[in-house]
């Protein structure tokens, strides 16, 4: 756990999904993951990784949303960060709300529509700083209409830092952008041929690929593209988990 609340590091993780009893098995066997169910006031499952929380499950609301992750992004005031992001475009789809003894969260939708919740800690913040360990998600991609215009967005929301951009050839320009000097993630401008709007796409750190990818396959869930290597080495392959939820895995190279 880290001290205070920090400004603009992802901090938590709740799949929406049609079936929250399913998902854990299928988790479990491509992350290692465990689940810890939360003492609080209404019934809530955690993720962990080892013995640190990291994320939850929750069914998906209203019936018939697609299944997706959700990612919580720290700020030392959501009601300022909510009143400053919808003065800039954004829509607010959960006002600031109140999770008793834990902290204070808002969803909203960036002026290019992607969805992401803001969170005050009430505490420590999740997570820590630095770079991610196995297990953790490890990189943040946001595919958008105008992915300078959403780095303009956020940045102004939360700090970020521009760090590199890389040429992909035909999709265009892919920019990456950091905080405290640790890389989290890109963004680049989704292409007419890729499906849904624009969204974020969060990428778990496992140790091998391959065994990662054959345990989606074995679940029920699928394998839309890779292994595949970026630059710098690493290994990538992005999925469909069996209801539907996008996420990615991520290998670092191997020395």
């Amino acid at each position: 756990m880290s001290a205070g609340t920090p400004r603009g590091r992802f901090v938590w993780f709740d799949l929406m999904t049609p079936d929250p009893k399913a998902a854990p098995a299928f988790y479990s066997a491509v992350a290692g993951w465990g689940t810890q169910a939360w003492d609080g006031a209404m019934p809530y499952t955690m993720w962990t990784n080892g013995e640190q929380p990291l994320g939850g499950i929750m069914e998906v609301q209203p019936p018939g949303t697609p299944a997706h992750w959700l990612a919580y992004i720290s700020t030392p005031n959501v009601d300022e960060t909510t009143k400053d992001a919808e003065g800039i475009g954004a829509r607010v789809l959960v006002p600031p709300t109140d999770i008793p003894n834990v902290g204070r969260f808002a969803v909203l939708s960036d002026p290019q529509g992607a969805v992401f919740a803001a969170f005050t800690s009430s505490g420590n913040a999740p997570g820590h700083e630095g770079p991610p360990t196995v297990g953790e998600f490890s990189w943040y991609e946001l595919a958008t209409h105008d992915s300078p215009a959403a780095f303009r967005f956020y940045e102004r929301l939360f700090g970020w830092e521009k760090t590199v951009s890389a040429d992909m050839g035909e999709l265009g320009m892919y920019h990456m952008y950091g905080r405290n000097g640790v890389e989290m993630g890109g963004m680049f401008n989704k292409p007419a041929a890729m499906p849904g709007p624009p969204a974020w796409l969060y990428y778990i750190m496992v140790d091998d690929i391959q065994r990662a990818m054959d345990a989606v396959k074995a679940k029920g869930g699928q394998v839309l593209m890779g292994p595949h290597e970026v630059p710098g080495g690493d290994l990538i392959a992005q999925c469909l988990d069996p209801q539907g939820a996008a996420f990615a895995l991520h290998a670092k190279k191997k020395n």
